[in-house]
């Protein structure tokens, strides 16, 4: 499973708070600009463009010659699927995906090594929140490759709001769903990576080319763990302390050459969030969705996907211990009121 933000900020369970209609903001009819579209013209045709631009990518080298761990790659619209398909295309020469499912697994791979024939995929289903799964597979690595160049935590899992009772105090359930929430996969996974990844990414092997020590962690956390109203407490401090694990992570690897970066999704159309598009679908609201941001959108799996190969690449060598946002900039300000009941 990967993890992507379930509640970043949906109208459906929000009213977000807006300037008075004019024609450069207001959405629905009014031109969203010069160009005489309409803001709803403007989000289809920038959604339409997102997914050419994807399709029609060409093979690059960000990634050449660079051993790697994705975990969460189950589903198959997620981001952990995506981010796969692009280290592949960046040209990395073998991939180590693991997901707790793991059902699609063996059609992705052997779609990988179809279009990429120079790359080697291996795949694994487990537990990313497993001590042995992830020594193990990280061991794997080590003994067929001789290195490890990254390692991108995507696994998690969406924390559904408590069931209450009548007569429950709402915070009070969501308070004593914290723990479990905060032992679960969404932080977990990524201790667990942080700690045994980071030690392969230290070693160095002159005969497989790696002759300076180091790589990339990319950790999954969410928008959630930055800001309130993205989700309930659990899911929210799960994502926080990821957050945290990136940022205390990259001062407690000084000088081995080890950058941790965490990557805070907003609404992404993903498996994980797919009842959610397809409610909105069904009662006629699917163009709302994602629209408290200043993008009037959704983010696609790919867009975050893309992060984390970049932070995963040479060409981020300079970024460490940071959380950055894929969000359409919602999270630049928090135009956000509860919805009345």
């Amino acid at each position: 499973m990967q993890s992507t933000d379930l509640h970043a900020f949906s109208p459906i369970h929000a009213v977000a708070l807006r300037p008075k209609q004019n024609s450069e903001v207001a959405f629905g009819a009014v031109s969203a600009s010069k160009s005489g579209l309409t803001t709803q013209e403007v989000r289809d045709k920038s959604l339409a463009g997102v997914k050419d631009r994807q399709a029609n990518r060409e093979t690059g080298g960000r990634m050449k010659g660079k051993v790697g761990i994705i975990t969460g790659v189950g589903p198959v619209a997620g981001i952990g699927t995506a981010a796969a398909r692009i280290y592949a295309r960046e040209g990395a020469s073998h991939l180590y995906l693991l997901d707790f499912q793991g059902e699609q697994l063996p059609q992705l791979a052997a779609e990988l090594q179809q279009h990429y024939p120079t790359l080697k995929v291996t795949w694994t289903q487990g537990d990313a929140a497993s001590d042995e799964h992830i020594q193990k597979i990280i061991k794997q690595a080590m003994e067929e490759e001789g290195r490890l160049d990254f390692f991108f935590a995507n696994a998690g899992i969406s924390i559904p709001k408590p069931k209450l009772k009548e007569g429950d105090d709402p915070a009070i359930a969501g308070l004593k769903g914290m723990a479990k929430g905060m032992s679960g996969t969404d932080a977990e996974d990524v201790f667990l990576a942080v700690k045994y990844a980071s030690a392969a990414l230290a070693r160095v092997n002159p005969a497989k080319g790696k002759t300076i020590p180091g790589g990339s962690l990319v950790l999954t956390a969410s928008v959630a763990g930055k800001l309130a109203n993205a989700g309930p407490i659990p899911y929210s401090a799960s994502k926080a302390a990821v957050i945290s694990m990136a940022q205390t992570a990259a001062y407690e690897l000084t000088g081995q050459n080890i950058r941790v970066n965490a990557i805070c999704p907003g609404l992404i159309q993903t498996d994980m969030t797919k009842l959610a598009f397809d409610y909105a679908r069904a009662t006629g609201k699917e163009h709302r969705m994602g629209t408290l941001n200043p993008l009037l959108r959704q983010g696609l799996p790919h867009e975050v996907a893309e992060l984390a190969v970049w932070l995963s690449s040479d060409e981020s060598s300079y970024v460490n211990g940071q959380a950055l946002s894929v969000d359409g900039g919602l999270t630049g300000s928090m135009p956000y009121i509860r919805a009345k009941m």
